[in-house]
């Protein structure tokens, strides 16, 4: 099992250029500005793959998200990031990946510059027991219905509506 806390990650400013690398750990308990890569993964349906997230998440513990993805590392892309975070969270590999935009986003929890890729898989996952707890294709409107009564990742929800406004 990897140690999250140990992983040295990119640190960017408000412009998204890159300042350094710090470990992880460090990077949350200061709350600084990191690089993230979200894969939003469809289905042929133009179903969402909606993950449940660990209650050992560093952050956004048990919540709803629309994405695999995670921290970008010390020297990888935001693509090699992507597809690392793909395969580890989902098993899934070897997939055309599409770039769709960069995000900003800031909460009281975490300020990171994302990457938004989008691609296409039908299944079957693998999901890594460590980070989800259980996934499931979902409708769009029904995302936004569920983020009503079930926390999902603000971050999340937020290229979510920006992608449902650029499709």
């Amino acid at each position: 099992m990897s140690q999250p806390d140990k992983e040295i990650v990119t640190i960017a400013d408000h412009d998204n250029r890159v300042i350094g690398t710090l470990p992880r750990s460090v990077m949350r308990a200061r709350n600084l500005i990191h690089r993230a890569s979200y894969v939003i993964v469809f289905n042929d349906k133009n179903e969402l793959f909606l993950q449940k997230r660990s209650a050992l998440k560093d952050v956004y513990p048990g919540y709803w998200d629309i994405a695999a993805g995670g921290v970008v590392l010390a020297n990888e892309s935001y693509e090699e990031a992507a597809r690392r975070e793909l395969g580890e969270e989902l098993g899934v590999t070897a997939v055309a990946l599409t770039h769709r935009f960069y995000r900003y986003f800031e909460d009281s929890d975490n300020k990171v510059w994302g990457s938004i890729f989008t691609c296409i898989h039908n299944g079957p996952f693998r999901l890594q027991e460590e980070e989800i707890d259980e996934g499931r294709f979902v409708a769009l409107p029904a995302i936004l219905e569920l983020s009503r009564y079930e926390p999902v990742t603000p971050d999340g929800l937020e290229v979510l509506q920006i992608l449902g406004s650029t499709c």
